[in-house]
């Protein structure tokens, strides 16, 4: 199988896999609660530290990093808990995540426009609550777009809002901009462990927790906390720390590879202010779920893999005006720091003789 699906997860880094190991041993000092006060506890608990400042130091100074599930529960949370906090309304935009936008729908949000290339419209303050919440990720899981989160957070501060960004596919990836006051993170987009994300909380916001129950996870988060699945996520960050450029680049020859390769194919949102990981194209008369079962040897996907199953059309691309032909005739390809350039230009090919079997050139 050649696997070109990132946005959907990562293969686990050999160094995040070694960290956790530590943590899964039959003895005490392997399995003990971090949350207990022996010997064997503190230990644990150290090791949970230790990744939250390998996590934090991806992220802004001046907050702190609260392990969650996930970043659904982190979105989930920062959005319900903040609504509360910030009854000012709230708004998003349309091409949030699912794990956002299912949460805006449900609090009445005003959601936000984006243009043809799948970026958002300049803040309009008419549409931006005054003392509530405004979502607005980094980059979008499905075109790869580049929001602009600084301008957004400025509208949200100049009407005493709170700017939440879902940082997820961008996070290890690119730089995170300065202004969010909640930004929600995850370890298996970064070659970490599934099970575990995080959501960074501004110094002096002050969010009510998700789930009661405990004391842990600074008063925030109740749950016993995984050392295994946190040392994970740390190793994963401080691996994404040290390889940003070389990671970055090893991407943009991807990219400049696979656009050689695909002229025939029209690509979806904007190209420059974009991560160059993330390609989503169209091709007239190609069919996408077809093409996925012809090309069966390669991981690709028609778009987020939590409504993949669904059947329906990319919100995101209906949103940037895209028409349910153009829609359905579109397939998200997504490379990384393990994707060797054989192994890219093996599964494009692959994907252009499955092109060829419904009749394109």
């Amino acid at each position: 199988m050649i696997y070109l699906d990132y946005q959907a997860t990562t293969p686990l880094a050999p160094e995040a896999r070694e960290a956790m190991l530590r943590w899964l041993g039959d003895d005490g000092d392997s399995f003990a609660n971090p949350a207990s006060t022996h010997k064997a506890g503190r230990a644990a608990a150290a090791a949970v530290e230790v990744a939250r400042d390998q996590v934090a130091a991806l992220l802004p100074r001046g907050g702190r990093v609260i392990f969650t599930s996930g970043a659904t529960e982190a979105l989930n949370w920062a959005l319900f808990c903040g609504a509360r906090a910030m009854p000012g309304g709230v708004a998003g935009l349309s091409i949030e995540h699912a794990a956002s936008l299912q949460c805006l729908e449900r609090l009445d949000a005003a959601i936000l426009p984006v243009d043809a290339a799948g970026l958002a419209l300049p803040p309009d303050a008419a549409l931006i609550p005054a003392g509530g919440i405004v979502a607005t990720m980094l980059v979008n899981n499905e075109v790869g777009t580049i929001q602009p989160v600084a301008d957004f957070a400025a509208a949200a501060h100049a009407k005493n809002s709170l700017l939440l960004c879902d940082a997820v596919q961008g996070f290890g990836r690119i730089a995170i901009p300065e202004g969010p006051d909640l930004i929600a993170v995850s370890a298996h987009k970064i070659h970490g462990p599934k099970g575990i994300g995080a959501l960074w909380i501004r110094d002096g916001v002050d969010l009510p927790p998700l789930m009661l129950g405990g004391a842990q996870e600074q008063g925030l988060r109740s749950g016993t906390v995984s050392p295994a699945l946190c040392a994970g996520f740390g190793a994963a960050a401080a691996l994404a720390a040290d390889r940003l450029e070389v990671d970055a680049a090893h991407v943009e020859r991807l990219w400049s590879l696979a656009m050689d390769m695909l002229p025939e194919w029209t690509i979806n949102g904007a190209e420059s202010q974009r991560y160059h990981g993330n390609l989503n194209i169209r091709r007239e008369g190609v069919n996408g779920l077809r093409l996925m079962s012809d090309a069966r040897g390669v991981a690709f996907s028609l778009g987020s893999a939590c409504g993949s199953g669904s059947g329906k059309v990319s919100h995101v691309l209906r949103a940037m005006g895209m028409s349910e032909a153009d829609s359905r005739a579109s397939i998200r390809l997504g490379w990384g720091r393990y994707t060797s350039e054989q192994a890219l230009r093996d599964g494009l090919n692959a994907i252009k003789d499955a092109v060829r079997l419904q009749g394109g050139n």
